[in-house]
């Protein structure tokens, strides 16, 4: 199947100013991101971006980019318009890739646009896997998730989810929520005119709008986990080892 990665970038990080263009052995993170989802099968893979200091340096290392509007208030708008600028049809599949996972998995990337390829009665598909450190569970920090038998997602929640009553804790069945996700561009051009959703507000998850509206969401829950994202100086000093070592 054909699928375009979109990865937005901004530069306003409260925890880790300048975020896309932290250096990762020799390169921008953004540019680092932008590599790894070219490893997938994405016919093409562009970065939005309100900043011209991202977009000269993706530019500079044969990165595609789309200049996006300043004002969006989540990652979901800043694509819709990128499908604008890149004239993609109702019909195409758009995967979302965070510009803070530098080490993110290109098989990942590709089970995620077949997912919702393979769900037809679907707007968007993203990923899960096992979920077995009890700490994880109850980190707030942590999204979680629970799927219907066809593998949809019923719920994403910050807290524990599901709660085993009679074992006090985490079942087998705990899924922790990775943020990668497939849109279909016409859903994706549509997102921004739907309603915020009471609940999306409450738990600080956007994706709760999409189920909040009746729409569903496919789940591919995957054998093994991804590599670790950037959110801190922490995280950064983590991965740079990783990727220098």
């Amino acid at each position: 199947m054909s699928f375009t990665v979109v990865i937005p970038a901004r530069l306003a990080s409260t925890r880790l100013p300048n975020k896309p263009l932290a250096d990762i052995a020799g390169l921008p993170m953004i540019v680092r991101v932008a590599r790894r989802a070219a490893e997938s099968s994405a016919r093409q893979v562009v970065v939005a971006t309100d900043a011209a200091e991202v977009a000269r340096a993706c530019e500079s290392h044969g990165v595609q980019v789309v200049m996006t509007r300043a004002d969006h208030p989540s990652g979901s708008d800043r694509l819709a318009e990128a499908v604008q600028h890149l004239g993609l049809t109702d019909a195409d599949t758009v995967v979302n890739v965070q510009g803070d996972e530098p080490l993110i998995a290109p098989a990942m990337i590709d089970a995620c646009a077949h997912t919702l390829a393979s769900q037809t009665d679907c707007v968007m598909a993203t990923v899960a896997h096992a979920l077995t450190d009890p700490s994880e569970f109850a980190n707030p920090n942590v999204v979680k998730l629970v799927t219907d038998r066809a593998g949809r997602a019923l719920y994403f929640s910050r807290a524990p989810l599901p709660w085993w009553r009679d074992g006090g804790g985490a079942p087998q069945q705990a899924l922790r929520h990775v943020g990668l996700y497939a849109y279909r561009a016409g859903f994706l051009r549509m997102f921004p005119t739907l309603a915020v959703s009471p609940l999306e507000q409450i738990e600080s998850l956007e994706q709760l709008r999409v189920l909040w509206h009746g729409e569903r969401i496919a789940v591919h829950v995957s054998v093994e986990r991804p590599g670790p994202g950037v959110d801190t100086p922490e995280d950064l000093a983590r991965v740079r080892a990783l990727l220098e070592g």
